[in-house]
This record gives structure tokens, sequence and C-alpha cells, in this order.
């Protein structure tokens, strides 16, 4: 059998060349300029001080940052725990087809469309005791409930508003995931005579590994990175009880105009994001090849 070597065409690079400038522009010559920013001291636009490292070290010394990582970490991973389960019992739950199917997916979908900033005011005016719908019913309860003055309460309304709004992404994707499980499964197991949650456990859980790792992710990204909620809710307070990682960064850069420890710290949490991130992931992927090999697929 003859052999013929395919000439390499070079100029397929152009069609990637839109994507790198988008990129470079977007992102690149951003974070160089973060780079640059966390090495200087900006005195002002025209003069500015080489300090190296030193940005870097204060801000690891900063006990209110650690406070602030803490907080974050904290409510990243309830989030997590909230979610994730629930986003699963929603999808499995759903209809699978007809019309009812089609009507349940745009009603759990709504909250997604709501933008940010207004989520927050929504629920900066459900939370309160003279006028909000939750307020009123937890005060004739009984419960003195206020997410302006306990700080308690300010952190689980955030939560509670945080999984409000974004469950339904989980259940979307967890949804995807069960659709595209074949019906051989399903009737395998009731030839088996298997129960509903023998099903959840060994068929509908491992195939949706994949979806769930995307859930995961982005869920624990946006939640390390949330900002606009808790600014509109309860602006950080009462005292620092939400005031997460990417508000306390606000308020270096804007509040204080400390450019180069904003910048330095800006550096340190994105690197917190792709340490934890590249963590969660292979976690994940160990979870699922112990899974496969303990049900032999």
């Amino acid at each position: 059998m003859s052999t013929t070597n395919k000439p390499v065409n070079q100029k397929a690079w152009l069609l990637v060349l839109p994507v790198i400038i988008c990129v470079a522009f977007s992102a690149i010559l951003p974070l160089m300029t973060v780079v640059n920013y966390s090495v200087q001291d900006i005195i002002s636009p025209e003069r500015r001080v080489f300090v190296g490292t030193e940005w870097f070290a204060a801000v690891m010394r900063d006990e209110d940052l650690h406070a602030a990582l803490w907080r974050q970490l904290t409510f990243s991973f309830a989030v997590l725990a909230v979610e994730i389960p629930l986003g699963i019992a929603l999808a499995l739950s759903m209809p699978a087809q007809g019309w009812r199917a089609s009507l349940v997916l745009v009603l759990v979908a709504l909250s997604l469309l709501i933008p940010w900033n207004v989520v927050g005011t929504i629920w900066q005016i459900y939370g309160r005791a003279d006028i909000g719908l939750l307020g009123m019913v937890l005060q004739k309860m009984g419960f003195d409930y206020s997410y302006t003055g306990n700080a308690l309460h300010a952190w689980i309304t955030v939560l509670v508003m945080d999984v409000w709004h974004w469950t339904p992404l989980v259940a979307l994707l967890c949804y995807a995931g069960l659709r595209s499980i074949p019906d051989a499964y399903y009737q395998a197991a009731r030839i088996d005579g298997a129960s509903k949650f023998a099903v959840f456990r060994y068929i509908q859980l491992p195939k949706m590994r994949g979806v769930l790792m995307i859930a995961v992710l982005l869920r624990f990204m946006d939640s390390f990175m949330i900002y606009t909620e808790p600014f509109v809710l309860t602006g950080g307070g009462p005292g620092n009880a939400t005031t997460f990682l990417s508000q306390y960064l606000t308020q270096k850069a804007v509040g204080q105009f400390d450019l180069g420890p904003a910048a330095a710290f800006s550096l340190i949490y994105f690197l917190i994001i792709l340490l934890l991130c590249f963590v969660l992931y292979n976690w994940m992927q160990r979870v699922g090849t112990a899974t496969k090999e303990n049900t032999g697929g």
C-alpha cells in the first residue's frame, strides 16, 4: 500500500487568529497590567516605585484577608453541599417527556433569567420585616429575624438567596444527563428487579458524573467570585459577616485606592480559584474512576 503525505496548510492558523486576538485583549493584556501594578507602589499616575514582592507579603499577612478567605470557603462549600443534592433531586422529580416537561423546564429556568443585582434587590425587599413576605412570616412565627442586624441571619439569607438563584442550573445540567441515559439500562434494571435507589446508585449517578463535574466546577467558581448579590442585599454587613473576597478586593482597589496591594491580592485570588478547581476536578475524577471499578463498568 502506498502512503501519501498531505501537505500542511499553515493558513489554517488564520481561522484561530480572531480567537487569539480576543483572548489577548480580554484576558492576557489586563492580566499583565495587574502583574505590573502588583510590583509597584503607585503614588500618582506619573510616579511609580518598584517594590518587588512587598505587596504580596503584605497581603498574605493581612488578617482581614484571612477572615474573608475563611468566610468565602465556608460559603462556597455550603453552596455545593446544598445545591448539588437539591439539583439532583429536582432533576429526578421532573417529568421526562410531554408538554409537562417543557413547562417545568421553563419554570425551573426562570430564576436564571433574573440579573444578579435584581436578585439582591428582590431578596432585600423579601426579607424585610415590615414589607417583606419572608420577614413578616418569620416575625409572626416568633423568630426575631433581621438580616441587617444579625450576622448569622445575614449569612443564611445570602446562602438561601444563592440556592434559590442557582440550583436550577444544577437541576438543568442533571436533567440533561438523565435524558442522555439509554432506555436499555432501565429495562435491564426492571428485569433484574432493581429498586429505585439501586437504579440511582448504579445507573443514573455514574452516568451523570460528567455533568455533575461541570456543575460542581461552575457553582464553585461562581460562588467563590460572588459579589453583586450580597453587596446589594447586605453591603457586606452586618459588620463583615458577608464581606467575601470579591468585596474585600473592591474595598482595597476602589474604596482605599490601594492599587498595588489590590493587584497583588487579585493575582492571589486568581491562583486560589485555579488551585481549588484543580483539586476539585482531580478529586471528582478519582471518585468517578473508583465508581467505574466498583460497578465493573
